[in-house]
């Protein structure tokens, strides 16, 4: 039986052999593993990819949040906004900080933030963090809206979205991370652009914020043994940069591929069961971290991929408003329904820039047999 991994990072890697090497050999060569000159230039080809200004190289996509709450003044007695269906790296930040995550519901088709929720809390919130979920945009325009009204900054959480891009009302084109007053990116190794570890970075175009985020993640150092703040260990690694560098230059072609595979998939499934397919349009490209249907036969169906050698995956099965580190809070999941749904009936299909189209057509014959016998 072949099987089909959800993802393939060796793939991925194997296509950049000689070049991830030798940029991971040059940074071992000079022994320049903290701050060597391969972050400040992965940073700026990041930014230019992003369309920002600033992009200042962290440790991890969580890190990155936690940076740009704390660079925003985020503290003790403050509310955050964030959506219930979402990992919970979007919340634990809030966390740290002494603020409290204000869980909000998602949106029933896209799953992201949910603007008509948002406007029931924005009076209650120092901060809106808009998760871009499975590499589709939220929407930015309407949420920035709501925002902006009540001058409250929107992080956008791009952590899986590197690349996507969102029409504006006045019709520019603009990618995920420079929409909103700061971007927060993951290069977890799965991601579409993913490091050999941990790594991630923040985008913005706000010059004095970006130098506050790039103090604060190098322990508040203004010199060498100088420190205006009690700041963070949050440094992106050098030998990640490295990587990071390498692999940027192809990822504009690799979501382009993958936006390929979820074509392919939509012509498959179209119509199949009581399966929905990812949303489109609304003037957002997708870039297909993750190719997520819905069933309300989801645990089946999970099964019965499984048995038949396809590592379908589940993103995510518990939402944040029932999780139990989120107890103390005692909310009410009646408050919740969509973000319940999804986490009820999502599942993730394979989906990688190397995956062989062929076998986009082994899954979706997989899924239509699943329906058919159950018909």
């Amino acid at each position: 039986m072949t099987e089909i991994p959800l993802v393939d990072v060796k793939a991925g890697y194997l296509r950049q052999k000689d070049a991830i090497d030798a940029a991971i050999r040059d940074v071992v060569d000079n022994v320049r593993f903290i701050n060597g000159p391969e972050v400040a230039r992965f940073e700026q080809d990041f930014a230019a990819f992003c369309g920002t200004r600033r992009a200042i190289g962290c440790g991890s996509g969580t890190a990155a949040l936690h940076l740009a709450l704390a660079a925003l003044g985020i503290g003790p007695g403050d509310q955050v906004a964030v959506p219930a269906h979402t990992f919970i790296a979007s919340a634990e930040p809030i966390s740290w900080l002494g603020a409290t995550p204000r869980f909000v519901d998602v949106d029933s088709e896209s799953g992201c933030l949910d603007p008509a929720a948002l406007a029931a809390v924005i009076g209650e919130v120092k901060a809106v963090i808009a998760v871009h979920l499975y590499g589709r945009p939220a929407d930015m325009p309407a949420i920035m809206a709501i925002a902006d009204a009540a001058g409250v900054p929107v992080i956008e959480d791009a952590a899986q979205a590197h690349g996507a891009e969102m029409t504006t009302p006045d019709g520019r084109t603009v990618r995920a991370g420079a929409y909103g007053r700061v971007g927060c990116f993951s290069f977890f190794p799965g991601k579409n652009l993913g490091a050999f570890g941990d790594a991630g970075a923040v985008t913005t175009d706000d010059e004095a914020l970006a130098d506050r985020i790039a103090m604060l993640r190098d322990h508040g150092r203004t010199s060498k043994y100088e420190h205006l703040v009690s700041g963070y260990a949050h440094r992106l690694d050098t030998i990640q940069a490295a990587v990071l560098g390498v692999k940027l230059r192809v990822l504009a072609d690799n979501n382009r591929l993958r936006q390929e595979l979820a074509r392919a998939y939509d012509q498959e499934l179209t119509g199949v069961g009581d399966l929905a397919l990812p949303a489109r349009g609304d003037g957002r490209t997708g870039v297909f971290h993750l190719y997520v249907v819905r069933t309300a036969r989801r645990d089946d169906l999970l099964r019965h991929l499984h048995a038949a050698g396809i590592r379908a995956g589940v993103h995510y099965p518990v939402p944040l408003h029932r999780q139990p580190a989120y107890a103390a809070l005692g909310l009410d999941p009646a408050d919740f329904p969509a973000a319940d749904a999804w986490a009820r009936e999502c599942l993730s299909l394979p989906i990688y820039p190397e995956l062989d189209p062929a076998l986009v057509a082994v899954v979706a014959k997989s899924v239509r047999e699943f329906f058919d016998s159950a018909d």
